[in-house]
């Protein structure tokens, strides 16, 4: 399927966009299955708070419209939405008025192997630090280059993911996906008003935990509470839910609210 930009087919984006000077845009990638994409509303409310916390005036009605079209167009894959502050000059100054560019690509799903499911994933205990900005804190932003070092330090086919911490040492989330963890039946998060990225997946899961009745704490995790707890496990729009089995000599089990939101993450996702 061909990618869009401002809702026509095409390959090529101005030399002047913000996006590719500064970083200065948002972007979401999501699943889209039988021609829908399933987190939609989650996308959405994301999307348009990163475009308020940023100051970006995208319409988010013909955002949705187009979204929605894209993604019947693509049928089965993984559509990754882009928006950038449109064209600019040189300096970081802001146009007085922004035109909104908005990019829609198009890809098959990552051909993940279905034991990282099963049997859980390794982490790999990265050196790359979070820096603590509470005015991003939680946003997908364009600028990723922390996730580029942290992806870059492992090659090797054993570690599946890699843990994040901040420059404190608290643990935040994995380099493409966020963490949960279990400690006697109560399921906890990082608190993101740092860093990190509030990923739709985590939302959703929080809710529909919240829904069930289940005790949930978003707040700071030391390093020694997370080798600590009950169970632990990832989460993102893609993939769902893994299990995490270890990290550096740490090993965890794959528990049952692990398995309990596994099934729920699936059904969210329509797979």
């Amino acid at each position: 399927m061909p990618n869009w930009v401002d809702g026509h087919p095409a390959d090529s984006l101005s030399i002047k966009d913000r996006g590719l000077a500064y970083g200065d845009g948002l972007f979401e990638t999501i699943a889209v299955r039988g021609g829908r994409p399933p987190l939609l509303e989650y996308h959405m409310a994301r999307l348009a708070d990163g475009c308020r916390r940023l100051g970006i005036p995208l319409d988010l009605q013909l955002m949705r419209t187009e979204l929605v079209a894209f993604s019947a167009g693509l049928g089965e894959g993984v559509a990754k939405l882009m928006v950038t502050r449109g064209d600019g000059l040189r300096g970081y100054a802001p146009p007085p008025v922004a035109l909104p560019r908005r990019i829609l690509q198009s890809a098959a799903f990552p051909l993940y192997p279905e034991n990282n499911a099963q049997q859980g994933v390794q982490l790999f205990p990265c050196s790359t630090r979070l820096a603590e900005q509470p005015m991003l804190a939680g946003l997908k932003h364009l600028n990723r280059l922390e996730q580029v070092l942290a992806r870059a330090e492992w090659q090797d086919g054993e570690h599946a993911e890699g843990l994040m911490r901040d420059v404190s040492g608290r643990v935040i989330e994995g380099v493409f996906s966020n963490l949960f963890m279990v400690h006697d039946g109560v399921l906890l998060t990082a608190d993101l008003s740092r860093c990190g990225v509030a990923g739709v997946m985590r939302a959703a899961l929080l809710d529909s935990a919240k829904a069930q009745g289940l005790q949930v704490e978003v707040r700071d995790i030391t390093y020694d509470e997370f080798i600590q707890a009950d169970e632990v496990f990832l989460c993102n729009s893609l993939f769902g839910v893994w299990p995490v089995r270890s990290v550096t000599g740490h090993h965890w089990p794959v528990g049952p609210l692990t398995r309990k939101l596994q099934v729920i993450a699936r059904d969210l996702l329509d797979i």
